[in-house]
């Protein structure tokens, strides 16, 4: 079974999602950023709902400790900030996912089967890209020049799918459809920041970039 951490200091919101959760996930809670990284040491989750504004350590904190040394967890944060730098922010730190407070429970549960399915894919098929790219389905791992790529699970998702057609430019809604797999709202802005991680990751240069291509006012394509 799938295992989920909520992190958030309202009771009653954590006491409802894991009360809807626990039928198909093994869930744990924390109330605070220090027993957040604490259950995430000892709970070892596959996915963690994660509250912005915690007690002790905010979320932001916890998510840039954790991807430290952790890049396959994938991170839903919470926020009641309306502001695009918060939500940039948290995408740029490692975040794969976030939802803005009020949110409606099945917004999250959807969210939550779009994270969970690439982890479930991922232990089906095996696919291997050329050019000094390799991606391994199976492990969900990609190696640039035989050297493994520290990819966040978003990051690997968005190159698997940029590699699965090479030179077919794929438009920002196109991305946040396959990638994403579900309404973004729009927010192309999420593709934007997951592009530039994933070259900072990739590429020699990321100002001449040889894998990942930007079409203007088109999207992204794979040139490898």
């Amino acid at each position: 079974m799938r295992k989920i951490l909520i992190v958030d200091d309202e009771k009653n919101l954590v006491d409802i999602l894991k009360f809807n959760l626990k039928r198909e996930y093994d869930v744990a809670e924390a109330y605070d950023g220090e027993e957040a990284l604490e259950q995430y040491r000892t709970f070892t989750p596959d996915l963690i709902l994660l509250d912005v504004m915690l007690p002790k350590i905010d979320g932001f904190e916890v998510c840039r400790k954790i991807r430290e040394k952790d890049m396959r967890t994938s991170i839903i944060m919470f926020t009641a900030r309306i502001e695009e730098s918060d939500r940039v922010l948290g995408l740029e730190i490692g975040c794969d996912d976030y939802i803005t407070k009020p949110f409606v429970l099945r917004e999250v549960q959807l969210r939550i089967k779009a994270n969970m399915r690439r982890l479930n894919d991922g232990q089906m098929q095996e696919h291997h890209g050329t050019e000094g790219i390799a991606i391994d389905d199976a492990r969900l791992d990609a190696f640039v020049d035989g050297a493994a790529a520290e990819l966040t699970p978003r990051e690997f998702e968005l190159l698997k799918v940029l590699m699965a057609s090479p030179g077919r430019v794929v438009s920002r809604e196109e991305l946040l459809r396959d990638v994403w797999q579900y309404d973004y709202f729009g927010d192309a802005r999420a593709v934007d920041v997951a592009v530039r991680r994933l070259r900072e990751k990739i590429e020699k240069d990321t100002t001449e970039p040889k894998y990942i291509m930007t079409k203007r006012g088109a999207g992204y394509y794979y040139a490898g």
